[in-house]
């Protein structure tokens, strides 16, 4: 899942990317308004977190305009002001909750797997191939109901293959997807034959049947049967 965060405090944009990385979101930052409404205008997220108080563009410019054209996406204002006209402000202007600065990293997950519930619904929130199962909002992943970790790079990378389960992936569309490199002046096949042999070793050597499949000269298939 794609999160971004729109936050001109650095240190804390930071902090709040490297603690949902760890829990596999995938996080773009914007640390000015103009940014994240560039960035917001340039391709869908499942969730914004949103700070209200921005240089230049603000929040407020940034959720009011947002909401004219995209009511689904739920969006988490961060407000420094604990005062009762400024959260409803943000919930009159579309956000879908709020979190008061400073605050525990803790409720800001807890807020974040909420609003994800809210919009995508159980269903829509979980992938499974025979007795893989994978939570998007939980962010978990069980194999014959066994606890799978994986790093969030691993995560996404499934995450993918379960989206395209019965389907032939190739690099390149791995590289595109999953590692984000449109223009591949390096060959990142290493590093993706890497990534699946990981992801083989902690979800299907010590299972049966194999699921994750490699097509030789053409990429990988999730699938019940070997191609």
């Amino acid at each position: 899942m794609n999160i971004l965060v729109i936050e001109d405090e650095k240190k804390v944009a930071l902090a709040i990317k490297k603690g949902l990385e760890s829990e596999h979101y995938e996080v773009e930052l914007a640390l000015t308004g103009e940014e994240g409404f560039f960035r917001l205008s340039s391709r869908p997220f499942d969730l914004v977190i949103l700070d209200l108080m921005l240089p230049g563009r603000d929040g407020t410019e940034i959720l009011r305009t947002l909401r004219k054209k995209d009511k689904g996406t739920p969006v988490l204002v961060l407000t420094a002001k604990d005062t009762l006209e400024d959260k409803i402000l943000g919930l009159d202007l579309g956000a879908d909750d709020y979190l008061v600065k400073p605050f525990a990293f803790p409720e800001l997950t807890a807020r974040i797997r909420a609003l994800l519930r809210r919009g995508r619904g159980d269903q829509a929130a979980k992938l499974g191939l025979a007795d893989l199962e994978m939570d998007l909002v939980k962010r978990t992943v069980l194999r014959a109901r066994q606890a799978i970790p994986l790093t969030a790079k691993e995560f996404e990378l499934l995450e993918y293959l379960l989206r395209n389960s019965g389907h032939v992936v190739t690099r390149d569309m791995l590289a595109r997807d999953v590692w984000k490199e449109t223009l591949r002046a390096t060959p990142l096949d290493n590093v993706i034959d890497v990534h699946i042999g990981r992801l083989r070793r902690k979800v299907d050597e010590p299972f049966s049947p194999k699921l994750l499949h490699t097509v030789r000269g053409v990429g990988f298939i999730l699938s019940k049967t070997a191609p």
